[in-house]
Protein backbone atom coordinates (compact mmCIF):
# COMPACT_ATOMS: atom_id res chain seq x y z
CA UNK A 1 0.00 0.00 0.00
CA UNK A 2 1.05 3.28 -0.99
CA UNK A 3 0.62 6.73 -1.81
CA UNK A 4 1.99 9.72 -3.87
CA UNK A 5 3.25 13.24 -3.05
CA UNK A 6 4.43 14.48 -6.20
CA UNK A 7 6.93 12.18 -7.67
CA UNK A 8 7.80 10.34 -4.08
CA UNK A 9 6.42 7.41 -3.79
CA UNK A 10 5.31 6.85 -0.04
CA UNK A 11 5.06 3.37 1.26
CA UNK A 12 2.67 2.80 4.71
CA UNK A 13 5.05 -0.11 5.18
CA UNK A 14 7.96 2.38 6.18
CA UNK A 15 6.13 5.17 7.60
CA UNK A 16 4.97 2.26 9.93
CA UNK A 17 8.46 0.91 10.41
CA UNK A 18 9.93 4.59 11.31
CA UNK A 19 7.42 5.44 13.88
CA UNK A 20 8.52 2.15 15.59
CA UNK A 21 11.51 2.93 15.50
CA UNK A 22 11.01 6.46 16.79
CA UNK A 23 8.32 5.17 19.50
CA UNK A 24 11.70 2.36 20.85
CA UNK A 25 13.93 5.36 20.32
CA UNK A 26 11.95 7.53 22.69
CA UNK A 27 11.20 4.28 25.23
CA UNK A 28 14.95 3.79 25.32
CA UNK A 29 15.62 7.68 26.14
CA UNK A 30 13.13 7.22 29.16
CA UNK A 31 14.82 4.06 30.10
CA UNK A 32 18.26 5.82 29.69
CA UNK A 33 17.53 8.67 31.96
CA UNK A 34 15.98 6.50 34.73
CA UNK A 35 19.12 4.56 34.90
CA UNK A 36 21.33 7.68 35.05
CA UNK A 37 22.75 7.86 31.32
CA UNK A 38 22.64 10.07 29.02
CA UNK A 39 19.13 9.77 26.97
CA UNK A 40 20.25 11.80 23.95
CA UNK A 41 22.86 9.15 23.07
CA UNK A 42 19.58 7.08 21.95
CA UNK A 43 19.20 9.28 19.29
CA UNK A 44 22.87 9.01 17.63
CA UNK A 45 22.49 5.25 18.57
CA UNK A 46 19.15 5.30 16.12
CA UNK A 47 20.74 5.98 13.52
CA UNK A 48 23.52 3.08 13.00
CA UNK A 49 20.77 0.99 14.45
CA UNK A 50 18.55 1.67 11.39
CA UNK A 51 21.37 1.33 8.94
CA UNK A 52 22.29 -1.91 10.27
CA UNK A 53 19.06 -3.59 10.79
CA UNK A 54 18.04 -2.15 7.34
CA UNK A 55 21.35 -4.60 5.90
CA UNK A 56 20.65 -7.47 7.76
CA UNK A 57 17.02 -7.55 7.11
CA UNK A 58 17.47 -7.47 3.84
CA UNK A 59 20.86 -9.94 4.18
CA UNK A 60 18.40 -12.48 5.75
CA UNK A 61 15.61 -12.39 3.13
CA UNK A 62 18.28 -12.78 0.38
CA UNK A 63 19.82 -15.87 2.04
CA UNK A 64 16.29 -17.60 3.46
CA UNK A 65 13.64 -16.64 0.84
CA UNK A 66 10.39 -18.16 1.63
CA UNK A 67 8.81 -20.68 -0.05
CA UNK A 68 6.86 -18.70 -2.44
CA UNK A 69 9.36 -16.90 -4.42
CA UNK A 70 11.12 -20.36 -4.17
CA UNK A 71 8.63 -21.38 -6.25
CA UNK A 72 8.95 -18.93 -8.65
CA UNK A 73 12.73 -18.92 -9.18
CA UNK A 74 13.58 -16.45 -6.94
CA UNK A 75 16.48 -18.04 -4.49
CA UNK A 76 19.58 -16.72 -3.10
CA UNK A 77 21.29 -18.19 -5.95
CA UNK A 78 19.17 -15.54 -7.71
CA UNK A 79 19.72 -12.79 -6.02
CA UNK A 80 23.43 -13.43 -5.75
CA UNK A 81 23.65 -13.32 -9.79
CA UNK A 82 20.75 -9.93 -9.84
CA UNK A 83 22.51 -7.64 -8.19
CA UNK A 84 20.29 -4.84 -8.91
CA UNK A 85 17.30 -7.13 -7.33
CA UNK A 86 19.26 -7.81 -4.16
CA UNK A 87 19.09 -4.05 -3.36
CA UNK A 88 15.85 -3.49 -4.27
CA UNK A 89 14.02 -3.82 -0.63
CA UNK A 90 11.34 -1.21 -2.01
CA UNK A 91 9.70 -4.11 -3.49
CA UNK A 92 10.09 -6.57 -0.31
CA UNK A 93 11.67 -8.67 1.73
CA UNK A 94 13.07 -8.05 5.10
CA UNK A 95 13.73 -10.21 7.37
CA UNK A 96 12.99 -10.06 11.23
CA UNK A 97 16.02 -12.04 12.37
CA UNK A 98 18.32 -10.24 10.60
CA UNK A 99 17.28 -7.02 11.35
CA UNK A 100 17.59 -7.95 14.85
CA UNK A 101 21.39 -8.96 14.31
CA UNK A 102 22.51 -6.68 11.92
CA UNK A 103 21.11 -3.80 14.37
CA UNK A 104 23.03 -5.80 16.91
CA UNK A 105 25.88 -5.40 15.28
CA UNK A 106 25.94 -1.84 14.33
CA UNK A 107 25.00 -1.21 17.59
CA UNK A 108 28.09 -3.29 19.52
CA UNK A 109 30.39 -1.09 16.79
CA UNK A 110 28.94 2.43 17.75
CA UNK A 111 29.58 1.11 21.64
CA UNK A 112 33.06 0.68 21.29
CA UNK A 113 33.15 3.79 19.38
CA UNK A 114 31.72 6.23 21.82
CA UNK A 115 33.21 3.58 25.28
CA UNK A 116 30.07 3.16 26.64
CA UNK A 117 29.07 0.05 28.23
CA UNK A 118 27.30 -2.12 25.18
CA UNK A 119 25.99 -5.08 27.63
CA UNK A 120 24.42 -2.30 29.75
CA UNK A 121 22.97 -0.14 26.85
CA UNK A 122 21.32 -3.66 25.58
CA UNK A 123 19.04 -4.08 28.92
CA UNK A 124 18.45 -0.13 28.55
CA UNK A 125 17.28 -1.29 24.81
CA UNK A 126 15.49 -4.59 25.17
CA UNK A 127 11.75 -3.13 25.94
CA UNK A 128 12.36 -0.55 23.13
CA UNK A 129 13.04 -3.32 20.64
CA UNK A 130 10.34 -5.30 21.76
CA UNK A 131 7.99 -2.02 21.36
CA UNK A 132 9.55 -1.50 17.77
CA UNK A 133 8.84 -5.23 16.64
CA UNK A 134 5.15 -4.64 17.91
CA UNK A 135 4.63 -1.65 15.78
CA UNK A 136 6.39 -2.78 12.56
CA UNK A 137 4.50 -5.96 12.51
CA UNK A 138 1.73 -3.54 11.97
CA UNK A 139 3.38 -3.27 8.39
CA UNK A 140 2.89 -6.48 7.78
CA UNK A 141 -0.92 -5.69 7.86
CA UNK A 142 -1.18 -3.19 5.29
CA UNK A 143 0.55 -5.68 2.99
CA UNK A 144 -0.97 -8.18 3.25
CA UNK A 145 1.81 -11.06 4.40
CA UNK A 146 2.53 -12.69 7.57
CA UNK A 147 -0.96 -14.35 7.70
CA UNK A 148 -1.41 -17.88 8.97
CA UNK A 149 -3.02 -21.16 8.48
CA UNK A 150 -6.69 -20.74 7.23
CA UNK A 151 -9.54 -20.28 9.78
CA UNK A 152 -13.25 -19.39 10.36
CA UNK A 153 -12.61 -17.48 14.08
CA UNK A 154 -14.05 -14.40 14.34
CA UNK A 155 -11.09 -12.62 14.83
CA UNK A 156 -10.05 -13.89 11.31
CA UNK A 157 -8.26 -11.55 8.23
CA UNK A 158 -9.59 -11.22 5.13
CA UNK A 159 -6.82 -11.90 2.52
CA UNK A 160 -7.13 -10.65 -1.27
CA UNK A 161 -6.79 -12.73 -3.98
CA UNK A 162 -3.60 -11.54 -5.45
CA UNK A 163 -1.74 -12.14 -1.96
CA UNK A 164 -2.96 -15.75 -1.29
CA UNK A 165 -0.69 -18.61 -1.78
CA UNK A 166 -1.66 -20.58 -5.06
CA UNK A 167 -1.88 -23.61 -2.61
CA UNK A 168 -5.19 -21.65 -0.46
CA UNK A 169 -6.15 -19.57 -3.46
CA UNK A 170 -10.13 -20.62 -2.63
CA UNK A 171 -9.29 -19.77 0.99
CA UNK A 172 -10.28 -16.09 2.04
CA UNK A 173 -9.90 -15.82 5.96
CA UNK A 174 -6.51 -16.75 7.58
CA UNK A 175 -4.94 -16.08 11.00
CA UNK A 176 -3.90 -12.78 11.69
CA UNK A 177 -0.20 -14.27 12.57
CA UNK A 178 1.25 -10.30 12.28
CA UNK A 179 -1.10 -9.72 15.18
CA UNK A 180 -0.38 -12.44 17.44
CA UNK A 181 3.05 -11.56 16.95
CA UNK A 182 2.49 -7.41 17.56
CA UNK A 183 0.54 -8.48 20.53
CA UNK A 184 3.30 -11.23 21.60
CA UNK A 185 5.92 -8.00 21.50
CA UNK A 186 3.58 -5.81 23.37
CA UNK A 187 3.43 -8.24 26.29
CA UNK A 188 7.08 -8.90 26.31
CA UNK A 189 7.77 -5.19 26.45
CA UNK A 190 5.59 -4.71 29.22
CA UNK A 191 7.26 -7.81 31.15
CA UNK A 192 10.48 -5.98 30.65
CA UNK A 193 9.21 -2.96 31.87
CA UNK A 194 8.07 -4.53 35.02
CA UNK A 195 10.87 -6.49 36.03
CA UNK A 196 13.47 -3.53 35.64
CA UNK A 197 11.25 -1.48 38.07
CA UNK A 198 9.92 -3.58 40.17
CA UNK A 199 13.41 -6.66 40.36
CA UNK A 200 16.16 -4.51 39.20
CA UNK A 201 17.85 -5.00 41.92
CA UNK A 202 17.60 -8.86 41.06
CA UNK A 203 18.72 -8.57 38.21
CA UNK A 204 22.90 -8.67 36.61
CA UNK A 205 23.79 -6.24 33.75
CA UNK A 206 22.89 -8.22 30.33
CA UNK A 207 19.67 -9.83 31.79
CA UNK A 208 16.75 -8.07 30.56
CA UNK A 209 18.35 -8.93 27.02
CA UNK A 210 18.95 -12.25 27.43
CA UNK A 211 15.37 -12.37 28.81
CA UNK A 212 13.92 -10.24 25.78
CA UNK A 213 15.80 -12.97 23.80
CA UNK A 214 13.99 -15.61 25.56
CA UNK A 215 10.56 -14.38 25.68
CA UNK A 216 10.78 -13.05 21.74
CA UNK A 217 12.21 -16.30 20.65
CA UNK A 218 9.70 -18.65 22.04
CA UNK A 219 6.77 -17.01 21.19
CA UNK A 220 8.22 -16.69 17.53
CA UNK A 221 9.05 -20.33 17.50
CA UNK A 222 5.39 -21.17 18.56
CA UNK A 223 3.88 -18.65 15.90
CA UNK A 224 6.23 -20.37 13.05
CA UNK A 225 3.97 -23.52 13.55
CA UNK A 226 1.14 -21.52 11.97
CA UNK A 227 3.32 -19.50 9.25
CA UNK A 228 2.63 -20.49 5.68
CA UNK A 229 5.19 -19.09 3.78
CA UNK A 230 8.22 -20.23 5.24
CA UNK A 231 12.09 -19.82 4.48
CA UNK A 232 13.23 -23.92 4.62
CA UNK A 233 16.21 -25.38 4.35
CA UNK A 234 15.24 -29.12 3.62
CA UNK A 235 12.33 -29.77 5.79
CA UNK A 236 13.37 -27.42 8.65
CA UNK A 237 11.86 -24.32 9.10
CA UNK A 238 15.25 -21.84 9.23
CA UNK A 239 13.33 -19.69 11.11
CA UNK A 240 12.08 -21.44 13.69
CA UNK A 241 15.19 -23.60 14.01
CA UNK A 242 16.83 -20.34 14.76
CA UNK A 243 14.40 -19.33 17.18
CA UNK A 244 14.61 -22.56 19.06
CA UNK A 245 18.33 -22.78 19.55
CA UNK A 246 18.23 -18.47 20.84
CA UNK A 247 15.02 -19.27 23.37
CA UNK A 248 16.57 -22.04 25.09
CA UNK A 249 20.23 -20.28 24.61
CA UNK A 250 19.56 -17.19 26.52
CA UNK A 251 17.50 -19.44 28.91
CA UNK A 252 20.66 -21.25 29.58
CA UNK A 253 22.64 -18.59 30.04
CA UNK A 254 20.35 -16.67 32.10
CA UNK A 255 20.11 -19.43 34.74
CA UNK A 256 23.96 -20.08 34.82
CA UNK A 257 24.77 -17.03 35.36
CA UNK A 258 22.40 -16.45 38.50
CA UNK A 259 24.10 -20.48 39.82
CA UNK A 260 27.35 -19.07 39.11
CA UNK A 261 27.42 -15.75 39.94
CA UNK A 262 27.31 -12.68 37.47
CA UNK A 263 28.73 -9.58 38.18
CA UNK A 264 27.04 -7.45 40.22
CA UNK A 265 23.59 -6.05 39.61
CA UNK A 266 23.90 -2.90 37.39
CA UNK A 267 21.87 -0.02 39.71
CA UNK A 268 20.65 3.12 38.11
CA UNK A 269 23.00 5.87 38.33
CA UNK A 270 21.97 9.36 40.31
CA UNK A 271 22.15 12.07 37.90
CA UNK A 272 23.78 15.43 39.03
CA UNK A 273 21.16 18.43 39.13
Amino acid sequence: MAFKIGPLTIHLYGIIIMLGALAAAWLASVEAKRRGENPELVWDILLWVLIGGVIGARIWHILTPPASMVAEGITTRYYLTHPLAAIAIWRGGLGLPGALMGGLLAFYLFARARKINFVLWLDIAAPAIALAQSIGRWGNYVNQELYGAPTNLPWAIYIDPEHRLPKFADKAYYHPLFFYESVWDLLNMALLLYLARKHGDKLFTGDLFLIYLMVYSFGRFMLEFIRLDRPTFGSFDVNQVLMGIVAVGSAAALIWRHRNGAPAPQRPKRRRR
